[in-house]
């Protein structure tokens, strides 16, 4: 896997959004109410935000930006590089949705903006992608929008992706500063689980048919056509437990980093049994671990930030923190990041 470090960048704000529809497992009426309760119990998922039909992904983004933007009092001419992580952008392929929320940000034209189709790892590779662009002492702000609107992918009658995912998207404001303290990463991928976590049809390889909306009933719960979301629960789980406490160990060896140089550990929100699993073969405390997923559910590659906004707000906004990230799953891919924080502006929780 591939250490890497970056110097002179700082992560300076986060601000994340939601819909402000909810959706409470405990009142789902498509399975029974022992299985649901016994899901809940497993993921720690008692509810999650949906967008509507009319609110996409970048919609979230750009509130949650706008609003960073404002607080943080930026010259948007500052901003040198936008990047979109996300697997529901606003078209299918063309275009790219970072230069339409450059233009409706009021961004320079002189912006890089471009997408990054990842997942559960999104917000580290988006923002070791953004780094590396950060090096160039002629940037000086870059802006990372991660997200997803997973539920408009999901069939209400898949039990194993139904009860679990929820929609949000966030910002971060990366800054070059000379003195800042230098920012490791740990990355690696295995494209030969891809199929873990899946759709199908409608792209290319698998073009969509006439076929494709049929819904098939695979049995134990779980219904769906070829263009939603598929997730093989063992597979993930067996890869979660595995990778995520490897590319952390690698990360701590390469930066020579212990547990008690953390204040914070900020994992992807996957399933409440798999994460209290990774903590434990890393020892860590309960208390540095926070977890988002009761309220929002996994929130793709926006959990990680949400997670600090929601759950971490006071302590990130005060004073210096050391921070480990941990993003693993779709692709399948992972990356681990070591960071240093101090006064994080972070906006509280915009609801839309």
């Amino acid at each position: 896997m591939a250490n890497f470090s970056f110097q002179h960048i700082e992560l300076t704000g986060i601000a994340a959004a939601v819909p402000k529809t909810r959706k409470v497992n405990a009142e789902n009426g498509y399975f029974p109410k022992e299985d649901v309760e016994k899901f809940t119990q497993t993921t720690g998922v008692a509810e999650f935000r949906v967008a509507g039909k009319n609110l996409t992904t970048s919609d979230l983004g750009y509130e949650a930006a706008r609003k960073l933007i404002s607080d943080m009092n930026i010259d948007k001419n500052e901003i040198h590089v936008l990047i979109f992580v996300s697997q529901t952008p606003d078209y299918l392929n063309i275009p790219n949705t970072a230069p339409i929320l450059q233009d409706k940000l009021g961004l320079s034209k002189g912006c890089l903006a471009f997408d990054l189709t990842l997942g559960c790892s999104g917000f580290i590779y988006g923002l070791s992608t953004l780094a590396s662009y950060m090096q160039n002492p002629a940037f000086k702000k870059g802006l990372l929008i991660c997200g997803d609107t997973s539920t408009k992918t999901i069939n209400p009658e898949d039990k194993s992706t139904a009860l679990l995912f929820g929609d949000a998207a966030t910002a971060a404001i990366i800054e070059r500063k000379e003195d800042a303290n230098p920012v490791h990463f740990n990355m690696g991928s295995d494209g030969s689980g891809y199929k873990a976590i899946i759709i199908e049809e409608g792209g290319y390889k698998n073009p969509y048919n006439t076929n494709s909306l049929d819904v098939v009933d695979y049995g134990e719960g779980i219904k769906r056509n070829g263009c939603q979301l598929a997730l093989d629960g063992m597979d993930v789980f067996g890869f979660g437990i595995t990778q995520a406490p490897k590319t952390v160990k690698e990360l701590f060896e390469y930066a020579s980093i212990e547990n008690s140089d953390i204040n914070y550990a900020v994992f992807h929100q996957a399933n409440k049994m798999m994460n209290e699993m990774i903590r434990k073969k890393l020892k860590l405390e309960k208390e540095k671990v926070p977890y988002s997923l009761e309220k929002f559910g996994n929130t793709s590659s926006a959990s990680i930030p949400l997670t600090m906004v929601t759950q971490l707000k006071e302590q990130l906004s005060s004073g210096k923190n050391r921070l480990l990230l941990c993003g693993f799953g779709v692709g399948l891919s992972w990356g681990s990041c070591y960071l240093t924080t101090e006064n994080l502006t972070m906006p509280n929780l915009i609801e839309i």
